[in-house]
């Protein structure tokens, strides 16, 4: 697992500590980046923000005086705080592979590797589709962040080699680096909160390992993690979406669109924000050797993942005020305050007046089935 092994991941691994300057460089002359640099940090001068990139030598700095600092920063202004559980689930010595539902592409990893950072664990590698990486700024930055790449919408021939690729890399990154990586549990967001893991991402994972599709995912150490948000800033974006897909069955969200979600990702209101790490999936696996049919095996494995998401997923009052909404019920009206449930409705109100020219039934039931749907999922093992 020499040089070799290394090369052949060339075009998909993040960056290490040697080349950081040199990327830092090119960043410097991108006229886009300077100005994302402008509206990230609005009360300097972006070069005083390239000055400060002079001193950085490795990753690992990068990531906590440029990446983490921001991070907090959009934590303090954008959320009522960020809570999490089941980091002593975790052994600091072995890398895991963190399976999450998934919500913001640039939040719900940083995030998760804040509190890692805080808790005095290594950062995790993180996959991102290539979708998202609209210029190669984007990429370089990304890369930057121990950041990994997922190529999509291929041509089947080169998928299937992509796909061998990337699993090779993330057996390789967790068994061989021993670094813990960060993939989401589908390819894209959960657009109705409906969280479930995609068996073709499991069937990818598997590519690489030699034993039984069992014992190949011991030696992953899944950890299911359960991101629960109070508020989705792009749940309005998600809504609009929807329906521009039923008037028009081919309609294409754009580069725009993608950048508009990242934006409104970031800066936009969340609420409390909650992360639950699960324990590690190690015996409970043991069921699947059992099935003889290989998709058996695949589907029983994604429903242990998600059960554990949907049992660790932290619900808030904007979760049980939806449900109820969406149901026509009152099941849950101790679960919150008529104060909470008119701060939600008023905060759903704004976000539907933010799409014009909208069907507003069709936003509104949407946004009430999104925000429901872990509910739902939920009750499906508590049998209430």
């Amino acid at each position: 697992m020499g040089h070799k092994q290394q090369l052949n991941f060339e075009s998909i691994r993040p960056y290490e500590d040697h080349e950081v300057q040199t990327v830092f460089n090119r960043l410097k002359n991108e006229e886009s980046f300077l100005k994302l640099i402008g509206f990230l940090y609005p009360d300097s001068p972006p070069t005083l923000f390239l000055d400060s990139l002079k001193n950085v030598s490795t990753i690992r700095q990068f990531q906590e005086e440029v990446i983490s600092a921001y991070v907090i920063d959009i934590i303090d202004k954008t959320t009522n705080g960020v809570s999490v559980e089941g980091l002593d689930n975790l052994n600091q010595d072995v890398a895991h592979l963190f399976i999450s539902n998934h919500r913001d592409i640039i939040l719900d990893p940083a995030i998760l590797n804040v509190l890692l950072f805080k808790n005095g664990a290594n950062t995790t590698e993180i996959a991102i589709g290539d979708n998202l990486l609209i210029y190669p700024w984007i990429t370089d930055l990304v890369k930057l962040n121990r950041t990994f790449i997922v190529k999509r919408n291929l041509p089947l021939k080169q998928m299937l080699e992509s796909s061998r690729l990337l699993s090779q890399y993330i057996r390789y990154t967790l068994t061989e680096k021993k670094h813990s990586i960060w993939i989401a549990q589908r390819e894209g967001r959960s657009k109705d909160g409906n969280d479930r893991t995609q068996v073709s991402l499991l069937k990818m994972l598997n590519i690489s390992g030699q034993e039984s599709i069992m014992k190949n995912f011991k030696q992953l150490n899944i950890v299911p993690v359960s991101i629960s948000y109070e508020f989705d800033p792009c749940d309005y974006l998600k809504a609009k979406e929807f329906q521009l897909k039923r008037d028009d069955p081919n309609y294409q969200k754009t580069k725009d669109d993608d950048l508009m979600h990242m934006g409104t990702g970031l800066r936009g209101r969340k609420g409390r924000v909650h992360f639950a790490f699960g324990k590690p999936l190690q015996e409970e696996l043991n069921p699947i050797d059992a099935l003889t049919v290989k998709n058996d095996q695949f589907s029983a494995l994604a429903e242990i993942i998600d059960s554990h998401v949907h049992q660790n997923y932290k619900l808030w009052p904007s979760n049980y005020i939806a449900w109820d909404i969406f149901n026509n019920s009152c099941q849950y009206s101790d679960k919150y305050s008529d104060e909470e449930k008119a701060i939600f409705l008023e905060y759903v109100e704004d976000h539907i007046s933010r799409i014009p020219e909208m069907d507003r039934d069709f936003i509104f039931n949407s946004l009430m089935e999104m925000y429901a749907n872990p509910l739902e999922n939920k009750r499906s093992y508590n049998n209430d």
